[in-house]
């Protein structure tokens, strides 16, 4: 690894997926010493984005014990990998750290607290676009975008981040950024991966039906937990899509076409729980939710008869 530049802090990227590949990318780019940390070992980080690939200089390391704690951290692996990311949170966390919980969902504080040892956590929205196309290889589609909630802490990210492509956007109403991310999932991520299908299919005038039903059903639970999101906010999410390049997916989508575990227990599966607290029907999200759900048991099903 290069010496970094005056100035430099040392940040740990937990996950190679897509968008931790991308982010340990950026924080190479704007200067940084970039410990991305990872379960199965890889030999190198190779980034295609605007045309161009690229092998980034980061530190691989695979055996959190050995790691001591660093003032930023990173977890960008899948919500239902939240666990196995504790382990490294517990060996890189300290009170002086800033933990960026760069995750789908709600509740981020409450999934990584439990293991930060009494860092500061700043829940983060990423819209960008990564693909992984292979261990230590991710392609960037579009998108610079990190969404925060406002504050000192956010500064300080926007500055971390400066001299990178990514815009860091500091919100005053995080729990509406929450949801109206979250709605955006809750259509994108399952009807694209129950169809096999890319961003294309929510041309479908009966997807397309689908997905305002979805979506609007989202908006009622958002509502009830405090999101500013009115049913005409629900519809322009799904209308936005119309303007996504066709040929686009999902990480959901990547997740199955790649064999990995799907996420749709924290992404439709939290809309369901949170009406059903409030006692509010969603069921469309909830047949939604059972097709997935047994999409998931099936390839559980045909992972374990080939073992």
């Amino acid at each position: 690894m290069p010496d970094a530049a005056p100035g430099a802090q040392h940040v740990a990227v937990i996950g190679a997926g897509g968008i931790g590949g991308f982010l340990a990318a950026e924080l190479c780019g704007a200067g940084h010493n970039v410990t991305l940390c990872v379960r199965t070992p890889i030999e190198q980080l190779v980034v295609e984005s605007a045309g161009r690939s690229r092998v980034v200089p980061v530190c691989i390391a695979t055996d959190p014990a050995v790691q001591h704690p660093v003032p930023w951290i990173v977890v960008a692996t899948k919500v239902q990998d939240t666990a196995s990311a504790g382990v490294w949170l517990s060996h890189l966390s300290e009170p002086a750290s800033v933990v960026v919980v760069l995750q789908n969902g709600i509740d981020h504080h409450a999934r990584v607290a439990p293991f930060v040892r009494g860092a500061t956590v700043l829940p983060a929205l990423s819209y960008a676009a990564v693909e992984r196309i292979a261990p230590g290889h991710v392609v960037h589609h579009k998108g610079h975008q990190i969404i925060v909630p406002e504050g000192d802490t956010a500064f300080r990210l926007a500055e971390l981040l400066s001299g990178s492509t990514i815009d860091v956007l500091q919100e005053h109403d995080f729990t509406t950024a929450v949801w109206r991310k979250l709605l955006s999932n809750i259509v994108a991520n399952p009807i694209t991966t129950l169809t096999l299908q890319r961003i294309g299919v929510m041309n479908d005038p009966d997807i397309h039906k689908l997905a305002l039903g979805l979506v609007r059903e989202g908006a009622l639970v958002a509502r009830a937990e405090g999101a500013h999101l009115t049913l005409p906010d629900a519809d322009k999410i799904v209308e936005e899509f119309a303007s996504y390049s066709p040929d686009g997916g999902s990480s959901m989508l990547y997740d199955r076409l790649s064999g990995r575990p799907l996420e749709h227990e924290f992404l439709t599966g939290a809309v369901v729980r949170v009406a059903e607290r409030h006692g509010i029907s969603t069921p469309l999200n909830c047949a939604v939710l059972a097709l997935l759900r047994a999409l998931d048991r099936s390839r559980h099903s045909d992972v374990s008869s080939r073992t």
